[in-house]
């Protein structure tokens, strides 16, 4: 009987240790944490923490154009689910995101936020004057996957174009503005409605690089 038992009881601790775990339990060796960020992704009433991290290895530490030391480490994201216990891992994703520190041209490189909408993770990049992009993802079998896609160029005050896309409905709104004289404010936009072909949704675990998914394919 006690032979019996044994193999229960272990399976029974290792199952809880497995859920007993803290933020912490889930940086991988050579990585720091950037910024932490909380909200409900997986529609349970916990708040679920989002890591985003960054490689620690100085031969990635520089010397950009100006003259200046930078630290050009890729950054990746780690979503962790809340239980009653801990933390379970979601997705990871160690090197999806170039460095804050990447050259930027003409202005600052996009800032990289996390938001949080209607149990959506959305990754959100911010460049100023220039425009922003999003990417939004919902968890579902077992993966967060991309859904939609949306993004702004501008000039200063003055919107240029918008795009939208979702990817569950296969539907792409562009939006142009056709007021040359436009000061802010007084755009008018010529909408275009647009079918996309989409044959899997993309697996935030999958992403290479942020920086090199080819909007112009979708």
């Amino acid at each position: 009987m006690l032979l019996r038992i044994l193999p229960l009881l272990l399976l029974m601790t290792v199952g809880c240790n497995a859920q007993n775990k803290e933020q912490s339990d889930f940086i991988p060796k050579g990585y720091t944490v950037l910024k932490k960020h909380f909200g409900d992704l997986n529609n349970d009433g916990l708040e679920d923490c989002v890591l985003i991290i960054k490689k620690i290895d100085e031969r990635n530490v520089v010397t950009n154009r100006f003259g200046e030391t930078v630290d050009r480490n890729k950054r990746g994201i780690i979503v962790l689910f809340k239980n009653q216990t801990g933390y379970e891992l979601a997705v990871k994703n160690y090197d999806c995101f170039l460095s804050e520190n990447e050259d930027g041209g003409v202005y600052y490189p996009a800032e990289l936020w996390i938001k949080f909408l209607k149990g959506n993770l959305i990754v959100h990049f911010a460049h100023g004057r220039y425009g922003f992009w999003n990417y939004t993802f919902r968890f579902q079998d077992s993966h967060f996957k991309l859904i939609g896609y949306d993004s702004g160029s501008h000039r200063g005050p003055i919107v240029n174009s918008e795009t939208s896309i979702n990817f569950l409905t296969k539907k792409k709104l562009f939006r142009e503005n056709t007021n040359g004289d436009a000061e802010g404010g007084d755009e008018v936009f010529k909408e275009t409605w647009t079918t996309i072909e989409v044959e899997n949704l993309i697996k935030l675990s999958e992403i290479k690089s942020f920086a090199a998914l080819d909007k112009h394919d979708f």
